[in-house]
């Protein structure tokens, strides 16, 4: 059993505008993974749920069988419990992959936090944004000690 937990964000500037994903991870074995990426032009709620998928993705390449994902998107977390109905068109096809995805795991769990909580994910998707050029992945991680 591995359990991690995901902290997500995505940013956008304009609303459509520049925008990127930053995902803050960490397992029950003690790692950090940092993941941001730039994704161009979009929404900031396109950028919330491609966070999530980049999450779901990473978790899955980890081996994680339990997940929680942590993110400051009331509409992201209240969608994916089904609480709120997905109506956007841009984010239906990103809904069905990521409610397909969370599939793969024993236990998965979503919950909203306030900004403040969210802080490393936020910094790794403003540092997406502010990359500016063509998509891109970076990734940083650190060994437990």
């Amino acid at each position: 059993i591995l359990k991690v937990t995901a902290f997500v964000d995505g940013a956008s500037r304009g609303n459509p505008g520049p925008a990127g994903y930053g995902v803050y991870m960490t397992t029950d074995a003690g790692e950090t993974i940092e993941i941001s990426g730039f994704l161009g032009t979009t929404t900031n709620n396109v950028a919330e749920y491609e966070g999530l998928l980049e999450a779901l993705r990473t978790a899955e390449h980890e081996g994680a069988t339990e997940l929680e994902i942590v993110s400051d998107s009331e509409l992201l977390v209240k969608q994916m419990l089904g609480v709120y109905r997905v109506k956007h068109p841009n984010l239906i096809p990103l809904y069905e992959q990521a409610k397909q995805m969370v599939r793969q795991f024993r236990r998965f769990s979503i919950r909203d936090t306030l900004r403040a909580g969210n802080k490393n994910a936020d910094r790794l998707a403003n540092i997406a944004v502010d990359r500016a050029s063509g998509r891109s992945v970076d990734r940083h991680r650190d060994a437990a000690s």
